[in-house]
């Protein structure tokens, strides 16, 4: 009988930690009134949309014993009110830094794009304001993204702003696009409330 040797350790503590402006973040939130500003070839899309995301923590952990990290996974799945299909999946991690009070937000949807954005946490009355970018320059965050994507609809510079107070969450984000000979600001935003 051999000795079988997991491949890597849990991320998940087993002890108590502290999840610092991450903590407002978990359970389970559902928003009606989404708004998605598409590019088209001839402009633009509107679609109205409803959508679930789930916060799970998921622990700290630590990089060459320099850096401690604290994570909250996330999946969120966007669907249209027109026809009620998935036109958005996505899963990630939001990561915070204790001993500088960064935040992290790493994502990546089932298109051939990932993403690393970058910034801060700030208290904002009973709530906290979360907000990340990644810069066209690449002095922030990073992107990553198949070679078609980067030839057809190259995705330049990410933001996301979260407002959350209570049981209530406000995002808005934008994706800068290369896409039909033109750059476009796609851009989500919907209020959602923590329904477990």
């Amino acid at each position: 009988m051999t000795e079988k040797t997991p491949c890597m350790a849990p991320l998940i503590a087993e002890h108590e930690v502290d999840y610092g402006p991450l903590a407002a973040l978990a359970g389970t939130w559902y928003g009606e009134s989404g708004t998605d500003v598409a590019p088209e070839p001839d402009g633009k899309e509107i679609n109205p949309f409803h959508e679930t995301i789930v916060f799970t923590p998921a622990g700290d952990t630590t990089n060459a014993e320099e850096q401690t990290l604290v994570a909250m996974h996330y999946h969120q799945v966007v669907r249209r009110k027109s026809d009620h299909k998935v036109f958005h999946n996505e899963t990630g991690f939001w990561l915070w830094e204790p001993a500088t009070g960064r935040v992290t937000q790493t994502l990546t949807i089932p298109r051939g794009v990932s993403v690393i954005a970058e910034g801060r946490a700030e208290a904002n009355g009973e709530g906290w304001v979360l907000e990340v970018e990644t810069t066209e320059d690449g002095r922030v965050g990073a992107i990553a993204q198949t070679p078609f994507l980067a030839q057809k609809a190259r995705t330049l510079s990410f933001t996301h702003r979260i407002e959350v107070e209570g049981d209530t969450l406000r995002y808005t984000e934008t994706t800068l696009v290369d896409i039909y000979g033109r750059r476009f600001e796609h851009t989500d935003r919907n209020t959602l409330q923590r329904t477990a």
